[in-house]
């Protein structure tokens, strides 16, 4: 395979460095004590129902099922959903609740917004102000050892023709949440099957014990549809769950501002029209110690929507513009299909923050091993790592990576014809505008400490890029 080389060297083919040796054992430690440490938990006390709070059949259900939370709030318990449709707008969980859909029943949204009050955090981030979400169907604030849970299905109805909006990076008024949690210790979500929100599926913000597992998720009724949002939390497992979506399938984000730190993902598939694993775009708080193993990522087979598209932008995509520290992060036994970019990670400087915050300076990206990778019917547009002329961004190793993809078959783009697209909004598809990626393997530009070992990716057919270009730093 043709490597080209174009300044300094950044790419190194061989041994890996000891660093990853480490970062393997910490992060097995890490995940074993997670294992122990953060585990299933169910409320305790009586079951209350919401047909014994006033629930007459036909009509909404929030007010008796809000009635019933209320009611298990006062010593702990659940309150269950036992059968046939519960149509409901904003519940608020609390403390010592499990909120239990079972199987043969569902819990509804409401396709009326005036049934979805404006819920303000009370410690101001950096999604309120920039992103204005502040509608769910289900939220909590501040409370501790919350559980959803159940075989039933948690239905958002977030059709256009209900919550009409466009796609958009800058705010999503009028198309609520699913699941909105903030500021939470001990959250348990398992078993249900969540879909069609009207945005985003389910957001996680600055919470501690974070359990999901067991989860289907499918959201593909409307724009922004992302199936998970982790935000600033910490002791995480993400476990068995099955997620397609058109937005983000799994994505960690920084914009409580707060350090996203231990993190198991495992044995899950993630599919998306857009990123399947995400860090980005919102990174002001830092992101340590990642595993992520066992899984299936990439694209669709289909877009069951029609908003979209079935392949996805990119399989794992790293994106550091906003200040913060991403570090420490192993993907391991990942198995990648439809995805137009394996691989793409991004260090720049957009520096998005609250209004009155200090703009920070460029964030750091370092200390990322990926690992035992396979995969079909990905590209063209190929894998790329892109920095910027200030900053690298450095100790990146693959090992053991074997990808098929569908070939480029027009003119090789030459590297130096693609800026350093500074400003630019960061997914893989930011270079369509100029074409695919310059190397079908893998294009490196402002980083150090590349190592591949083990790096084959084979294109079905005769591509005209070389597999390799390493512009350094």
């Amino acid at each position: 395979m043709e490597y080209t080389q174009k300044g300094g060297r950044a790419i190194t083919f061989g041994q890996l460095p000891d660093w990853c040796e480490a970062l393997r054992s910490s992060l097995t430690a890490m995940a074993d004590s997670l294992r122990e440490k953060v585990r299933p938990h169910g409320a305790e006390g009586a079951v209350f129902y919401p047909e014994d709070f006033g629930l007459f059949l036909g009509e909404k259900a929030t007010e008796a099922i809000q009635a019933a939370i209320e009611a298990a709030a006062v010593a702990g318990g659940t309150v269950r959903l036992r059968k046939g449709d519960y149509i409901s707008g904003t519940l608020q969980l609390r403390s010592h609740v499990a909120l239990e859909v079972c199987a043969g029943a569902r819990l509804l949204a409401s396709r009326d917004l005036v049934d979805y009050p404006e819920m303000h955090a009370r410690r101001l981030t950096v999604q309120d102000t920039s992103m204005g979400m502040h509608q769910s169907l289900i939220f909590a604030e501040g409370c501790e050892n919350i559980s959803l849970c159940g075989a039933g299905v948690i239905d958002g109805q977030g059709s256009p023709l209900h919550f009409p909006g466009e796609e958009t990076a800058q705010g999503t008024p009028g198309r609520p949440f699913l699941i909105r949690i903030i500021d939470c210790r001990g959250v348990h979500v398992s078993g249900l099957t969540l879909k069609n929100a009207a945005c985003w599926m389910q957001n996680y913000l600055n919470c501690d014990m974070v359990l999901l597992e067991g989860l289907t998720v499918r959201n593909h009724a409307n724009y922004n549809n992302d199936g998970m949002d982790i935000d600033g939390c910490r002791d995480v497992i993400v476990r068995d769950c099955r997620v397609s979506s058109g937005d983000d399938a799994l994505c960690f984000k920084g914009a409580s501002q707060r350090p996203l730190e231990r993190v198991l993902v495992e044995d899950c598939d993630f599919y998306s029209a857009c990123n399947a694993i995400k860090v980005g775009t919102d990174t002001q708080g830092s992101f340590r110690n990642v595993l992520i193993r066992s899984c299936r990522i990439g694209g669709l087979a289909e877009d069951p929507s029609g908003l979209k598209h079935p392949c996805a932008d990119s399989a794992v995509s790293l994106e550091m513009v906003d200040g913060g520290v991403l570090e420490n992060f192993w993907l391991t036994s990942l198995h990648i299909t439809r995805a137009w970019s394996p691989f793409f990670l991004r260090l720049e400087d957009r520096g998005r923050v609250k209004p009155g915050d200090a703009r920070p300076g460029i964030g750091t990206l370092r200390r990322i091993l990926i690992s035992h990778v396979t995969g079909e019917a990905n590209g063209p547009r190929g894998s790329y790592l892109l920095g910027v002329p200030e900053k690298a961004m450095e100790d990146i190793a693959f090992e053991d990576v074997r990808l098929r993809q569908y070939p480029w078959e027009g003119e090789a783009p030459d590297a130096a014809s693609y800026p350093d697209l500074k400003g630019v909004y960061p997914d893989a598809h930011m270079i369509d505008g100029i074409g695919p990626a310059p190397a079908y393997g893998l294009w490196v530009r402002h980083a150090r400490g590349v190592t591949l070992r083990d790096y084959h990716v084979t294109p079905c057919g005769e591509d005209t890029r070389p597999a390799f270009i390493d512009e350094g730093v």
